[in-house]
């Protein structure tokens, strides 16, 4: 599987573009929000002949979605999305104004629930859809275990963990999601987040404060 990374619109949003040798590929989390980053997300796809089926993301929020629709009818692919950040997507222009950015069209439905759904497929490539709600109710990572690869959305980044004070979002719930499911995927596992760089479960576990004052018995998450 093959990986690269546009970062679009005013909140520094990592859109990524996955594909294998089918040429197939999906758009996680869709954050282009101009003419400018349409072209540049349509002349990545057309530069390396690859061919959109679907457009999935870790979560709701506006900065994440705010491609999606352009995505869904340039290509004519599904959105799939956990239900459970349905008013997420229902609340995004307002959302986008508390920070200053004009949200276009948001998707009328969800096409594809993740919510109960254990994996999405593209061309030859399944990804293992792994619950990691705290960020959202409805947050998921993207897994592909044969590259070791996670899409972390905004639960994990490098050094750091995603807000948890923003409607639907729970402290306690974040920590579970990142301790119980995303730590015992491995330490050589690379994640990919929504914003910023690259780094490794190993890298966090030795240097992202919010997991080692945990691990140190500085912090009970679970109450």
């Amino acid at each position: 599987m093959k990986i690269a990374c546009l970062t679009f619109n005013p909140i520094q949003e990592n859109t990524y573009i996955l594909w294998d040798d089918s040429l197939e590929c999906a758009v996680i989390d869709a954050g282009n929000n101009s003419d400018r980053e349409n072209s540049a997300l349509r002349n990545f796809i057309d530069e390396h002949g690859l061919k959109p089926v679907l457009a999935a993301n870790t979560h709701g929020h506006f900065d994440h979605v705010m491609g999606v629709e352009w995505v869904r009818t340039t290509y004519g692919v599904p959105f799939a999305l956990s239900s459970k950040d349905r008013f997420l997507i229902d609340n995004a222009r307002v959302s986008g104004t508390l920070y200053g950015v004009k949200v276009g069209p948001m998707p009328e439905q969800i096409d594809l629930d993740l919510e109960g759904r254990d994996q999405i497929r593209f061309g030859r490539t399944t990804l293992r859809v792994i619950p990691t709600p705290g960020h959202t109710p409805g947050h998921v990572s993207f897994y592909e275990p044969e590259s070791k690869v996670l899409f972390t959305g905004d639960t994990l980044f490098r050094e750091s963990i995603g807000r948890t004070d923003l409607p639907g979002g729970d402290y306690s719930w974040i920590m579970r999601s990142i301790l119980d499911r995303i730590v015992p995927l491995g330490d050589e596992v690379r994640i990919y987040p929504g914003h910023g760089p690259e780094s490794t479960i190993g890298h966090e576990l030795l240097y992202n404060p919010f997991i080692v004052e945990v691990l140190n018995d500085e912090v009970n998450y679970r109450n």
